[in-house]
């Protein structure tokens, strides 16, 4: 029987003569080789998100007409052409490019408003090559800017005023 000092010396041995090969890196002389395709479609898509326009907290008589500016990003596949709509808002009476802010709770009240897609332009609509815009898509966010427009009219009585419009992009 092996003492254990002995055991640790017969162990140490072992180890010492596998080391050498633990250690050192396989070499081999012959290697074969495969190709294998990394692959992806892309697919023409867009994307939209709209800001809100303000027209003002504190208007009074609607004497002169009053202007705000709102924005619209939109980002579509490089080379995709694509329109961007705009509906008639929820203002009752609202149809097509004649849009209305309605008032709040038993108010009946409305101002009119209009929206365009460019100063002095014609209205920007909903119908696809006759009042939305056209652009065609680079791989970025492009950002469309909304100009509206409170036109002089009859003042209705003071109330917060709203509608809500949803902007399409089509591609």
């Amino acid at each position: 029987m092996l003492k254990s000092h002995s055991k640790l010396a017969v162990v140490g041995l072992i180890g010492a003569l596998f080391a050498p090969l633990a250690t050192q890196a396989a070499t081999y002389s012959q290697s074969k080789t495969a190709n294998f395709d990394v692959t992806m479609k892309i697919v023409a898509d867009c994307t939209i998100a709209a800001n809100s326009m303000d027209f003002g907290q504190n208007q009074g008589v609607l004497s002169a007409a009053v202007t705000a500016n709102s924005t619209i990003n939109v980002t579509c596949t490089n080379t995709t052409p694509y329109n961007v709509g705009l509906n008639a808002g929820t203002g009752t009476g609202s149809s097509g490019t004649n849009r209305y802010l309605s008032g709040t709770g038993a108010n009946t009240g409305t101002v009119r408003f209009n929206l365009f897609q460019s100063p002095g332009s014609g209205l920007w609509g909903n119908t696809q090559g006759t009042d939305t815009m056209s652009g065609v898509g680079n791989g970025n966010l492009q950002t469309l800017t909304v100009y509206g427009e409170i036109p002089v009219q009859t003042t209705p009585a003071p109330d917060s005023y709203k509608s809500t419009v949803t902007a399409t992009v089509y591609f």
